[in-house]
């Protein structure tokens, strides 16, 4: 009972990374595209930020918040591929959240903290998560089953 009870509390918070990871990607196009448009909205001082162009950090964020917002959609839809392409993502999210710590940082450890929580939900039980909701399987096991089942019945008798 404790497992089946620890399998759906990590499948949820695989959901939760999942989403938290498109929100924050969506934020993060949303910043870009700020940086990209509207540049004198945007309060940096350049001793303060990492990256002084304001137009290659307007297409980083929109890149990166383009690539969280894939990955978090397949985290929803709990494909191995995006768990591998997350952490990878994730930690080049919190690394580009060092830029910001000048200038934002309050907003820069908040980003940092839900990515060390993306990357637990991540790395943890994944196996249970898999289990308990599903996920890439072969999608022709249950019909390679029902032909080799079907092609028995159609065997002749042997007399």
């Amino acid at each position: 009972m404790a497992a089946k009870a620890h399998g759906a509390a990590m499948a949820g918070f695989v959901v939760y990374a999942g989403t938290m990871l498109m929100i924050v990607g969506l934020i993060n196009i949303f910043q870009g595209f700020l940086a990209l448009f509207a540049d004198d909205r945007l309060v940096l001082l350049p001793e303060h930020l990492v990256i002084v162009d304001v137009t290659a950090w307007g297409w980083t964020l929109i890149i990166s918040g383009l690539l969280l917002f894939v990955v978090g959609g397949g985290l929803l839809l709990m494909q191995t591929w995006a768990r591998v392409a997350g952490i990878v993502v994730v930690c080049l999210h919190l690394l580009t959240q060092v830029a910001w710590l000048g200038s934002y940082p309050v907003w820069a450890l908040l980003m940092i903290a839900l990515d060390v929580l993306v990357l637990f939900a991540l790395t943890a039980k994944w196996s249970d998560v898999r289990g308990r909701i599903g996920g890439d399987r072969e999608p022709w096991a249950d019909h390679q089953k029902a032909r080799a089942a079907a092609a028995e019945q159609r065997i002749p008798p042997m007399v």
